[in-house]
């Protein structure tokens, strides 16, 4: 085991008060301890709860058992619904068609929540333990250097001798901090309202299936129910706010959507996405509410969003996706973004029946209140609406310009 003691003049600033972003997990169990023996400085937790659950008993004790002269646990789980991913969903943001940024939305509240407690305790310094492989290192500090912009960021894995994670593995056996992974079972795990996701140990390697047994919200898609299951998903302005015609508050409905989709093998992802640092990674996750939100609302919007504006908006949700996976949530971008798609949201008003059947999620039915479907007018039998004439002059003029270039150049 590597030495991990610096020295003060390797610490560059001497800092006096420092609140560490604090999970319980393998990293940060052990920085509340490494902090407090390489800055010799007083030590605060902070624990943000966007939807952890089970993870958050006991974590006041284990914070102060292991270094903490204080703990916060701060409910933002509200808060992490209404103003991070219900945003998201409007923007039916995706990052590389598959991602549906658990994490990157986690980060912006989870270090809004920190910043004010580092301004209420005066503190001089935060502290993360984000790798420095990883997008969180980005996420976390580019959202402080936002809110509290003249505070020291401690990031110990740039600091430290540890390497890996059996390298924390020992360092925490050596203390007698409890972390919950084992040197057999390595994964790296981030659990909220919107995902659980999964990194590390076998996965890292392409040509592994993933462990059934690894998963907390789902079942597999041959153990899921033979028949199928109807949700309705109700939205105002695109906003969801029922589910089955029953009007649920935020935490409630994107839970309640967790357990019905997850029960009927909704909602995994195996990917391997584009890192913003550079590198491919291979992540797993779950997010079984996020995958039959963006289908309702997809759907929704396909009747109630006229087609240039739609358009233009799926373009939008691309970029969308990117800022928030990139760490720029607390940007002018981000909220010139947000006006435009509050915008497109005036009419997105209705209701969106899912068939969920063993993995798939299948459109049943739309109802929206401001719909833009015209039955008179799609039909194919005879009506009174269109004149099939018309068209000759749309196609002739639409095709002006093919027309001319194949004329002008037919020659050359």
């Amino acid at each position: 085991m590597p030495n991990n003691k610096i020295s003060r003049s390797e610490s560059k600033d001497v800092v006096k008060k420092v609140v560490v972003a604090y999970s319980g997990g393998l990293d940060t169990s052990i920085i509340l301890s490494w902090v407090k023996e390489n800055y010799d400085c007083e030590v605060i937790a902070c624990c943000v709860d966007v939807g952890q659950g089970k993870e958050l008993e006991g974590l006041d004790e284990k914070a102060k058992s292991t270094g903490a002269s204080k703990s916060y646990i701060v409910d933002a789980k509200k808060e992490f619904v209404t103003d991070y991913i219900y945003p998201a969903v409007r923007a039916n943001a995706l990052y590389e068609d598959k991602y549906f940024l658990g994490t990157a939305l986690a980060r912006p509240i989870i270090a809004r929540k920190i910043a004010d407690i580092v301004r209420k305790e005066n503190a001089d310094a935060v502290c993360h333990g984000a790798t420095g492989k990883g997008n969180d290192q980005v996420r976390f500090e580019l959202a402080f250097k936002a809110l509290i912009p003249d505070i020291k960021i401690i990031a110990p894995w740039r600091e430290w001798k540890i390497r890996s994670r059996e390298d924390a593995i020992t360092y925490a056996n050596e203390r007698n901090i409890s972390v919950p992974v084992t040197k057999a079972r390595p994964y790296s795990s981030d659990a909220n309202l919107w995902h659980i996701s999964y990194e590390g140990g076998i996965l890292e390697v392409l040509g592994n299936e993933y462990d059934e047994a690894m998963f907390k919200m789902t079942v597999s898609a041959e153990k899921a129910p033979d028949k199928p299951s109807y949700v309705k998903i109700g939205f105002q302005r695109g906003i969801p706010i029922s589910v089955n015609d029953e009007q649920l508050f935020p935490v409630e409905l994107i839970t309640k959507l967790n357990e019905v989709a997850g029960a009927n093998g909704i909602g995994r992802i195996d990917m391997v996405e584009n890192r913003l640092v550079g590198m491919k990674s291979r992540g797993i996750y779950e997010s079984p509410a996020a995958v039959v939100l963006y289908a309702a609302h997809r759907e929704l919007e396909s009747i109630s969003v006229d087609r240039d504006t739609l358009h233009f908006k799926q373009f939008l949700g691309q970029k969308y996706a990117e800022i928030a996976y990139y760490g720029l949530w607390f940007t002018p971008l981000r909220e010139a973004i947000d006006a435009f798609i509050n915008s497109t949201q005036k009419y997105v008003t209705g209701t969106v029946t899912l068939k969920l059947y063993k993995g798939n999620v299948i459109p049943a039915s739309r109802q929206a209140k401001y719909s833009l479907y015209s039955e008179k007018l799609a039909t194919f039998e005879k009506d009174e609406v269109y004149n099939h004439k018309d068209a000759e002059g749309f196609i002739n003029l639409w095709g002006l310009p093919v027309k001319v270039q194949a004329m002008m150049r037919k020659d050359k």
